[in-house]
């Protein structure tokens, strides 16, 4: 691990030099990217001179402990443990940094939300569950951008899906994708009878051109006027656009926009995100079907979350975690159930570097 973190120090001197260096102001891009980099490393730095500060104060403490002054030999039995107790913290804080990071943590995101089984109620659901990313998009300084909604006849959503910009949003919300279950009394309900409903969402890291090319030969484009609630016309021009990829059948709506331009470009961002999520879903399969073949199938129920109003609660059933802050999340304070899930990731992933 040492020899690693040292490589990281040299890289980061690297990045340091080349930042200060005046031909680096002369290119903006190549000063962002250093800048990014010099971000990316930071952390794992200061952690590391941390640590080497740590161990040095420790070696000086176990040499006064046998210097034979009784003084300074009992002041370094005090000192010792909890400096141990530090860099064990510290070591394991280095080896976090050390994990293989998800190529698309940094993306900006796209998310789908459906209703599922549950009728009016489910899309009801989808309507809160919309609201709650966007208000936790907003907490972090993210934009939401509608590529296409469909909306039930008693608000909330049949199905809505939209882009969320912002650097890292990816790496937050890639837990959210799944089978998210409310339980509640409906207020149509007059016998106050708790209903069950299921709200599906899926979220997929943006795909740049770079990451998965279109052959243009393999799309049908059509477009026909936009419309809105209750058939009323958003606009007079055949402004939305219907996206179909021949070759896996795959079709994205897009009619949000008045440009047909726009939403064109909206929905060749949605299809070229859910074909490269097609595909690395192809190669998890495969994997997935290597390791079945070794140690059986250890795969969890499709529902991922409960929301349980008549007790307030919300429990991830994939990391067992509950809390009684259902009102708080729905606000979008998600940042305790992300970073519980991020935590259970991490200690996965330690558990595969060993």
């Amino acid at each position: 691990m040492k020899k690693r973190l040292l490589d990281i120090v040299a890289q980061f001197e690297e990045v340091e030099q080349k930042l200060a260096a005046p031909e680096t102001s002369r290119d903006q891009n190549l000063m962002q990217t250093l800048a990014r980099r010099h971000a990316e490393l930071r952390p794992v730095i200061a952690d590391f001179r941390h640590y080497q500060q740590i161990e040095a104060d420790i070696a000086e403490y176990e040499q006064a402990a046998e210097s034979g002054d009784e003084d300074l030999a009992e002041m370094a039995k005090q000192e010792l443990p909890p400096l141990k107790n530090t860099l064990k913290e510290l070591d394991q804080k280095l080896l976090v940094h050390l994990l293989p990071k998800d190529p698309s943590d940094n993306s900006n995101t796209i998310m789908e939300i459906r209703a599922g089984a549950g009728g009016d109620e489910a899309s009801l659901f989808s309507g809160d569950l919309f609201r709650m990313y966007s208000r936790f998009a907003e907490r972090n300084n993210y934009k939401i951008d509608v590529a296409s909604s469909s909306v039930s006849g008693i608000g909330g959503f049949k199905e809505i899906v939209y882009l969320v910009q912002g650097v890292g949003s990816y790496s937050k919300l890639k837990f959210e994708g799944g089978v998210h279950r409310v339980q509640r009394v409906p207020e149509t309900e007059a016998s106050g009878r708790i209903h069950t409903s299921t709200v599906t969402v899926a979220v997929l890291p943006e795909a740049e051109e770079v990451d998965y090319e279109i052959n243009p030969d393999d799309l049908r484009i059509d477009v026909y006027r936009s419309s809105g609630p209750g058939g009323q016309s958003v606009n007079t021009t055949d402004s939305a656009v219907r996206v179909t990829h021949i070759p896996t059948g795959l079709v994205v709506t897009c009619q949000d926009e008045k440009s047909q331009h726009k939403n064109k470009a909206k929905a060749l961002k949605v299809l070229r995100s859910r074909l490269l999520q097609q595909e690395k879903a192809k190669q998890a399969a495969k994997i997935q079907d290597e390791r079945r073949s070794m140690v059986g199938s250890g795969d969890r129920s499709e529902k991922i979350r409960t929301y349980n109003f008549p007790q307030g609660r919300i429990t991830d059933h994939r990391i067992g975690f509950t809390t009684h802050r259902l009102q708080s999340v729905l606000e979008g304070e998600l940042d305790e159930l992300i970073e519980a899930l991020a935590a259970e990731e991490r200690l996965r992933l330690l558990g595969q570097s060993k």
